[in-house]
């Protein structure tokens, strides 16, 4: 008898408890596509008939998405390819909360509709005092685009040939500016820019300058730049009122100064001691910036979005403009960016200012388990960093656990995947980055890698 007419069928493994119950976890099509899996490695002869129910319910994955939590062990705070800033507990209790149907944009009171997102624009506002109105779109790029739409379309945008940044991925600003239909109007040379420069190019055209914080790089030696406060103050000179006149869909602007339009990028809204160099939006907007647009998901520790604080008439033009519907954000990151904004320390700042004294203490205490098992596993002093585009050359003082280069891949196919880095040919794992309260999976992870298997990751 052909050995492949013992295989299981397909219904009948559905209707075992294992298989039936992660239907109702993972879905119909998601657990066939596992049994069909075993149930090929059984045709092939690579196992035996019997053992297709054993080896499909090890193939169930926790969950629907393929999307893997990670134990961030890089030192890099904000690891893009990690997915940046690690929500807050609040932060992912609030996403739990508004899964389901909410009060999004609906008034229980009155029944009627209601602003949308009003709580998380209420909380944006009261985190910067400064701004006279805020809005919040999908991610800095948009609170860009929606700007030069809005507010320059067919017009000129002023800009630093220091600040055509391109940033990950290839992604240039200037070709972002320009998909806007504004014309982009390079002042000054790649390491100097004076406020003469801007002020002589300012015309009827102007929309507004755009001030960029070159964030994930830095220019040294013979450079100058103008600052925020200084661009505010200019006034154009010889532009008659008459001359600045709105354009179709393009609000116009009186004679007065030019609105100035700070990307700080990295998302501080409020000075931040630990990096004093990194721009932040209540000092931008008191230095006379117009507009301000940040990221969520780097320093401020939120979930991915774009903020634009400022004058309330440049908003009030925006949050009107047809654009804004397109680039609008969703419930979950509604919920996420107000509970990060009204609740506890997010672990982005928990883990800026831990002290280097805890981290070699944990450092310690995990090479010391490690060492006791065998391993090769000594405590190094580190360097970690923001990354994100923050704070490029800041240098902030870590621990790490010095492990054999080898784990290092092993380590990231692990359940749970560990990431470090490789520095002078050892796997470093940088505990800046690493939550104390994972310190124990991160040691079983190594354990379990260094022995050649799996960890139990629990249930989930």
């Amino acid at each position: 008898m052909d050995s492949r007419r013992r295989i299981p069928r397909t219904d009948t493994l559905l209707a075992q408890p294992p298989f039936a119950e992660a239907v109702g976890r993972l879905g119909a099509a998601l657990v066939k596509e596992v049994i069909t899996a075993a149930q090929e490695q059984a045709r092939r002869g690579e196992i035996a008939p019997e053992d297709v129910p054993e080896l499909a319910a090890g193939l169930l994955p926790a969950s629907a998405t393929t999307l893997r939590p990670v134990i961030n062990a890089t030192g890099v705070l904000l690891h893009t390819n990690l997915g940046r800033a690690p929500l807050s507990a609040a932060a992912r209790a609030a996403l739990e909360t508004s899964a389901g149907c909410t009060d999004v944009e609906y008034d229980l009171a009155t029944g009627q509709r209601a602003r949308r997102g009003r709580g998380a624009l209420d909380a944006l506002r009261a985190a910067c005092p400064a701004a006279q109105d805020v809005h919040i779109v999908n991610n800095n790029a948009a609170a860009l685009v929606l700007a030069a739409t809005a507010l320059a379309r067919g017009r000129e945008i002023i800009i630093s040939r220091g600040e055509m940044v391109e940033i990950g991925d290839g992604f240039r600003l200037p070709d972002l500016l320009a998909s806007t239909g504004a014309r982009l109007r390079e002042v000054g040379t790649t390491n100097r820019t004076t406020v003469a420069d801007y002020a002589a190019a300012i015309g009827p055209d102007t929309g507004f300058i755009l001030k960029v914080h070159p964030s994930n790089f830095r220019v040294l030696g013979f450079t100058g730049e103008a600052t925020i406060a200084e661009l505010a103050r200019i006034e154009p000179a010889q532009i008659r009122p008459a001359e600045m006149t709105a354009r179709p869909g393009v609000p116009g602007r009186d004679a007065g100064p030019v609105p100035v339009v700070a990307d700080i990028g990295s998302g501080l809204l409020a000075p931040e001691p630990v990096l004093p160099d990194e721009p932040d939006a209540a000092t931008a907007l008191a230095s006379g910036a117009a507009l301000v647009t940040a990221s969520g998901d780097k320093l401020l520790g939120g979930p991915q979005a774009g903020l634009l604080l400022g004058r309330g008439d440049l908003i009030a033009a925006m949050r009107r403009h047809p654009l804004a519907r397109a680039l609008r954000v969703d419930k979950l990151t509604l919920a996420a960016l107000e509970a990060t904004l009204r609740g506890p320390a997010t672990p982005t700042a928990t883990a800026l200012h831990e002290p280097v004294e805890r981290l070699r203490d944990r450092a310690g205490r995990l090479a010391a388990r490690l060492a006791g098992a065998g391993l090769d596993a000594r405590v190094t002093e580190s360097d970690a960093v923001v990354g994100g585009g923050g704070a490029p050359g800041v240098r902030l003082p870590s621990a790490a656990v010095s492990l054999p280069a080898t784990l290092g891949s092993s380590l990231r196919k692990n359940t749970p995947p560990v990431a470090g880095r490789i520095e002078d040919g050892r796997l470093l794992l940088d505990l800046r980055t690493v939550d104390p309260a994972d310190d124990d999976r991160l040691r079983e992870a190594v354990l379990a890698t260094a022995a050649g298997q799996q960890p139990d990751s629990g249930p989930g």
